[in-house]
């Protein structure tokens, strides 16, 4: 039998010893195709031996989007998702106390928020320590990651993110603009309106690593060879995420402030003392990209108290799917009230886009 294993960590060692720039940049880029073939082998065997190609736990999504906690063990997960939410995660001062998914309902802006407290991540989750395929599989049916990290590991931080490219899950990056069309011949026509990090020949080489040996291709993102290998094989999971530094209160301003500066880090909280949590709710809220829009029926008031939660540059399209599968096929017009009109009750069609807080009434045949 094949030992992927051995194969993948030759490979990985001969990446760490290869230094970079223009002469090495097309061997770099075959290694990293054969890397990332061998570990999408690595893993059809282990689906084939379990029978199941994601060994994720089973959690019921509800309410308007789903939130995870992702952290090393001991990071303050349990305590932040019992102030956000009306969960009952168990804290204890010492590692893996939570041992499954602990769901919790957080309320903000009158939108519904499903936050998800997994077990801790570990070094090596990806292939499958700590039950880390686990808990890096749930992170696929969420729509944003909080990456938890404690304020005095800071090394915690590219250890998760590293975990979770390895898994295939891409945190606060989106999808490349890149288009691969096979084509039966005439080679690797490659067309791109930006500039690369990457150079043709290495395109190319990488492509025909995948078995492409004639495609157009063309590219509208500044893509370096990384970027190349995800859009060829096509099934990682873009997710927005939040860098959360979690019990500021123990160290000092100055300390602080450093550990932020490194991480980029996006807040900074104390859960047991309550410091920022408001913050970070509006901020959850926000890099959703929700907007809300209070319905009304013709001749009657809008409902203020319970709104559709939409996400940002949604249509009244987009709504009409949303609330009846018949809405669109019998539209006659629409009257809306708010932000993203010029008059009050300005009559519109579908292709409007609708702002936070309007109001909309939907006239249906």
């Amino acid at each position: 039998m094949v030992d992927y294993n051995e194969q993948i960590k030759q490979l990985e060692d001969e990446l760490k010893k290869t230094k970079y720039n223009k002469a090495t940049q097309g061997h770099i880029g075959l290694v990293k195709a054969k890397l990332a073939i061998l570990k999408d082998k690595q893993d059809s065997r282990v689906a084939q031996k379990t029978g199941k190609s994601d060994h994720g736990y089973t959690v019921r999504r509800s309410g308007n989007g789903t939130v995870i906690l992702l952290g090393f063990p001991s990071t303050g997960k349990s305590t932040l998702l019992n102030k956000l939410t009306d969960a009952n995660s168990e804290v204890a001062a010492y590692a893996f106390t939570t041992l499954s998914v602990i769901p919790g309902m957080m309320e903000h802006r009158q939108a519904k928020i499903q936050i998800l407290d997994v077990p801790g991540i570990v070094h090596g989750a990806a292939s499958g320590r700590g039950r880390g395929r686990e808990v890096l599989a749930v992170i696929r049916s969420a729509d944003l990651v909080i990456v938890v990290v404690d304020v005095n590991h800071p090394e915690h931080y590219p250890a998760i993110i590293k975990e979770a490219q390895e898994s295939g899950i891409r945190i606060n990056k989106h999808h490349p603009e890149v288009f691969i069309k096979k084509t039966s011949k005439g080679g690797i026509l490659i067309g791109k309106t930006v500039s690369l990090h990457v150079d043709d020949e290495t395109i190319r080489q990488v492509l025909r690593e995948f078995k492409v040996n004639s495609a157009d291709v063309l590219i509208r993102s500044p893509i370096n060879v990384d970027d190349l290998i995800d859009c060829i094989e096509g099934h990682k999971k873009y997710i927005p995420g939040i860098v959360c530094v979690t019990k500021s209160d123990m160290v000092s301003t100055a300390h602080l402030e450093k550990v932020m500066h490194e991480l980029k880090a996006d807040i900074a909280i104390s859960a047991e003392n309550n410091y920022h949590l408001e913050e970070l709710k509006e901020l959850i809220f926000e890099r959703l990209d929700f907007i809300r829009v209070y319905m009304k029926e013709p001749r009657k008031e809008a409902d203020m108290g319970e709104p559709l939660i939409i996400t940002r540059n949604s249509t009244i399209e987009d709504v009409c799917h949303k609330l009846h599968k018949d809405f669109v096929s019998r539209f006659k017009f629409a009257r809306v009230w708010g932000k993203s009109t010029k008059f009050p009750g300005q009559r519109l069609m579908l292709n409007h886009t609708l702002a936070d807080g309007d109001i909309l009434e939907i006239h249906i045949k």
